[in-house]
């Protein structure tokens, strides 16, 4: 398994796989979380137009993976998890 940000395991390559199959119609969120892990996965996503939502800090009980990727400039959205659902909900497209 590719390790990637140091962490194992880590959602980096994730969040590339869906931005290189979905490109702008993918949604990655990252919420509380250790290190950061999802930062370089958020940039490619960041990179195809894709949405990237993380947890706020108020509400994390670690902000590093979601501050990470706010402090890099590609979070789109900054909230609770509980208006991440509703986000989440809204941005759900018909199949």
């Amino acid at each position: 398994a590719r390790v990637a940000s140091g962490c194992m395991p880590s959602v980096d390559p994730m969040f590339e796989s869906v931005a290189s199959v979905f490109g702008n119609r993918a949604l990655g969120v990252v919420l509380s979380g250790m290190g950061r892990d999802g930062t370089v996965g958020a940039q490619r996503l960041a990179s195809t137009g894709a949405v990237v939502a993380v947890q706020d800090r108020a509400s994390s009980v670690v902000w590093g993976m979601p501050g990470s990727i706010v402090q890099a400039g590609y979070a789109d959205a900054v909230m609770s998890p509980s208006e991440m659902g509703r986000f989440i909900a809204r941005r759900r497209r018909p199949t």
